[in-house]
């Protein structure tokens, strides 16, 4: 049994000598929010029709919600003086129980050169989020990107169109070019369906000379675009049909770190950005983010207060259909590894969608009559806290 043991010490003194040891890393973020959801359907309906939109709902509701929580092995190995094998394997869970079984978020394995810059394959983020150091909300209100409801009679805070992570997909990053302040990022998205007709690109380019001040510029094309509506022409009214469109999104951002050029802890962020959906009748997002963050020095803490304005028009590419929101937050490290959030916001939409319109008969059913444009009136008001540990 001894010379087992011994065995299997050596094995594993052995492994850890030739293979670098891979890191584990991860996160837990867990939230209480009291929430207030308010809609109205504003289209005007004929005799005995309805439809899924929530008419006069409204809804107070106390929740636990996990955030982002995540868990993922990372690492390196060489294999030459310059290149060394790079991966990443990451997957989200959420502890509150809502959602069973890990989600695959940033996994892929890849080549880093010192000369011809890293190369990751797998599933990736957009390089769209490569330029976003602008919005600061947490939480509840860390909601960038959504956009749509998954279903009528589930509401939520909706913003503008933002990156996503993207299916068998490569992603190119530029050597740093002698002392040149830039970081370039290219990236393909393989479309392997059987149509195979929405292959997506994008690339972004930021700079930051390290003296306060960021911009960066970033595009994709059938990328963080790519999803289905139901047809527009509301006299078609066979079911099964659905456009599936895509779309090319252009984002610039800019920040400044004031304590570079004033003796205050003070950070100010603008992103604007424009969606051009193809589906016919569209017309182009609009996206800002405008955000302040501020530190307390006077607090035994690091402790950050921080206000975020966010306004879309054009929601989903549907005229007049816009939103506002404006959430003001903070955040306190009680360690490195442990940070308390705590927020309140208010969102209000004007949203337009593609909806199913039902006609009860003469007795008493409901019964799919045609789909149409639903407009709706929907009003958001949330705070909370919570507690977020790295490790």
């Amino acid at each position: 049994m001894k010379k087992i043991l011994l065995a299997s010490a050596l094995s594993a003194v052995a492994f850890s000598t030739a293979h670098a040891a891979p890191k584990v890393y991860g996160k837990v973020f867990v939230t209480t929010d009291y929430i207030n959801f308010e809609s109205d359907v504003m289209t005007r309906l004929g005799p005995n029709e309805t439809t899924d939109a929530p008419t006069d709902y409204d809804k107070n509701a106390l929740e636990i919600n996990s955030h982002s929580s995540r868990l993922g092995i990372k690492g390196s190995e060489s294999i030459s003086d310059e290149t060394e094998v790079v991966y990443q394997l990451e997957y989200g869970f959420s502890i509150d129980g809502d959602k069973d079984g890990f989600k695959n978020r940033d996994t892929y394995l890849g080549l880093a050169n010192k000369r011809f810059g890293e190369l990751r394959l797998g599933r990736n983020s957009s390089v769209l989020g490569k330029v976003n150091n602008v919005t600061l909300t947490e939480g509840y209100w860390d909601n960038l990107g959504d956009s749509k409801l998954n279903k009528e009679n589930e509401l939520r805070a909706l913003n503008m169109l933002d990156d996503s992570r993207q299916n068998n997909s490569i992603v190119w990053f530029a050597p740093q070019y002698k002392e040149l302040p830039v970081a370039l990022a290219l990236q393909y998205a393989a479309d392997e369906s059987l149509d195979n007709s929405k292959n997506g690109y994008g690339a972004s380019l930021m700079f930051d000379k390290g003296t306060g001040f960021t911009a960066g510029i970033a595009y994709s094309k059938d990328m963080d675009m790519d999803d289905d509506i139901n047809l527009l022409d509301p006299t078609d009214t066979k079911e099964k049909n659905k456009v599936d469109y895509g779309g090319e999104v252009i984002r610039a951002t800019a920040t400044a770190d004031l304590t570079h050029y004033i003796n205050h802890p003070v950070t100010l962020g603008v992103m604007y950005q424009q969606a051009d959906y193809d589906f016919a009748g569209s017309d182009k997002e609009k996206g800002l983010v405008v955000s302040a963050k501020m530190g307390l020095n006077s607090l035994a803490k690091p402790t950050t207060v921080y206000v975020q304005y966010n306004k879309t028009d054009n929601l989903n590419g549907f005229s007049n259909s816009n939103s506002d929101q404006v959430v003001l937050g903070g955040t306190y490290q009680f360690k490195k590894d442990i940070t308390g959030h705590a927020y309140i916001g208010q969102n209000s939409a004007d949203y337009v969608a593609v909806g199913k319109v039902n006609k009860v008969n003469k007795n008493g059913k409901e019964k799919f009559d045609r789909y149409d444009v639903i407009e709706s009136d929907i009003n958001v008001f949330a705070f909370g806290a919570g507690l977020e540990y790295k490790f």
